[in-house]
């Protein structure tokens, strides 16, 4: 957020976002700004996915009395020496409002949406928050354009506390099962190597080394030492055995850090067992 400007200053053309906290008790200030900050943030990240670059911004028009209203007057600017057309700009803020709105409702269902990370969680326990904090209240996100002074609404989402309230319980169970997930020790795992690293890492940071776990991912991931007797029994096996690293299988005790139901990197607890990976053409 950048300044603040009046609809006067807007040419015609102009989209912009309206959230409308309409509440019957008065907002804590820190609880609206999130409300505010959790939609810009999120918008101006839905630009960089569609190729659209970080230096797109977000104005505060104008805060009105009673139902608080802000505008927010997105400025465009791209990666490419083009100029988005005001149709483009329309349908971006109309597709937003249309993800703002599902994702939402998803999570009023008691669901979480598929590939919410910790961050989008923490944006929309923000967005809610005003809400749920007030027994009687709703939210608006409105699109509309300006021409010739008028305002016309393209596209609309609605929440109220009842909804608030679910949304704020859902991110909690989820920032818990998250918790959980990476507390959870998998035992006895077998995992191989894609990328080695003979230096050592200190514990509990990310170390040089990626190795794949088919039964929690197929995906090669950064692995993470928890203490240094699995580090040097990996590290030995490294350095010193003259037999090819990527041809071992390693049997592990092993928690997960994941980004959402993404797993991010392996934490070695314990090593078990050392063996020889059977060779492509070995019969099964």
């Amino acid at each position: 957020m950048s300044g603040v400007v009046s609809h006067s200053d807007l040419p015609d053309g102009s989209v912009v976002l309206t959230l409308i906290i309409d509440n019957s008790e008065p907002v804590e200030v820190g609880a609206f700004v999130r409300a505010f900050t959790s939609l810009a943030k999120e918008y101006q990240e839905t630009f960089e996915k569609k190729g659209l670059d970080g230096r797109a911004e977000i104005f505060i028009t104008q805060v009105r009395s009673g139902s608080i209203v802000a505008d927010l007057v997105p400025l465009v600017a791209t990666a490419f020496p083009v100029v988005v057309s005001h149709a483009a700009q329309v349908d971006q803020a109309i597709d937003f409002v249309a993800k703002w709105g599902s994702r939402i409702t998803t999570l009023a269902s008691g669901l979480v949406p598929e590939g919410m990370s910790k961050s989008d969680l923490r944006t929309f326990a923000g967005a809610v928050e005003a809400i749920a904090r007030d027994p009687n209240a709703s939210s608006i996100i409105e699109v509309a354009t300006f021409e010739d002074g008028k305002r016309e609404i393209k596209a609309a989402f609605r929440f109220s506390t009842a909804q608030a309230r679910v949304v704020e319980k859902t991110i909690e169970g989820e920032f818990k099962r998250l918790e959980q997930d990476s507390d959870k020790t998998h035992h006895r795992k077998l995992m191989y190597f894609t990328r080695s690293d003979i230096t050592n890492a200190p514990i509990d940071r990310r170390s040089g080394e990626k190795a794949v776990i088919p039964e929690i991912s197929q995906n090669s991931l950064p692995i993470i030492y928890a203490s240094d007797l699995a580090e040097e029994r990996i590290k030995y096996e490294i350095r010193e055995s003259q037999e090819n690293i990527f041809k071992k299988g390693f049997s592990v005790d092993v928690s997960v850090q994941y980004r959402g139901d993404r797993p991010l990197a392996y934490r070695i607890i314990e090593v078990h067992q050392i063996f020889d990976l059977p060779d492509d053409d070995d019969e099964p």
